[in-house]
């Protein structure tokens, strides 16, 4: 008789250790309890931690890279802004014979004495009348009262 034609003895098959191998949620075995079942190989803890800490250090170092590149951002803007609080300073110091409107340029220069001014005169507005007054800077009056300056005088 063949193999497949073999009749199967029911009272030999030990139904208890059939049960053994066997499991009620498969899903939670840790081996195959079928022969369909997907192959499960063990796997080298160490490769799997290494390439773990591998994407940390990647992944922090990007991190650290933007803070890093946000904080220059940081350290310009409030040297900018010391610089123009510096500039405003000096500014409400100096003589003005007008009220300074936001947004308007305006042009700052050094009179005979060695004092500021702030005038609303181009230096390519004077004429023949300037040649007591040194060029300083162009400058325009900002909405938080800070001044900006848009131009420098090439000796200053």
């Amino acid at each position: 008789m063949s193999e497949a034609g073999k009749k199967i003895d029911v009272d030999k098959i030990d139904l208890e250790k059939m049960k053994e191998g066997t499991s009620d949620k498969p899903g939670t075995i840790a081996f195959p309890h079928h022969s369909g079942s997907a192959i499960i190989k063990p796997t080298d803890r160490g490769k799997i931690k290494g390439r773990a800490v591998s994407a940390m250090h990647e992944q922090t170092d990007r991190q650290m890279t933007q803070l890093y590149e946000q904080m220059q951002l940081l350290a310009k803007q409030a040297n900018d802004l010391k610089s123009r609080v510096e500039i405003s300073e000096r500014i409400y110091l100096a003589k003005i014979n007008f009220e300074p409107l936001i947004n308007h340029t305006y042009h700052m220069y050094e009179d005979a004495e060695g004092k500021d001014i702030l005038s609303l005169i181009a230096p390519g507005e004077w004429g023949r009348s300037q040649n007591s007054m040194k060029y300083l800077a162009s400058v325009k009056l900002l909405a938080d009262h800070t001044w900006e300056v848009l131009e420098k005088a090439k000796d200053c």
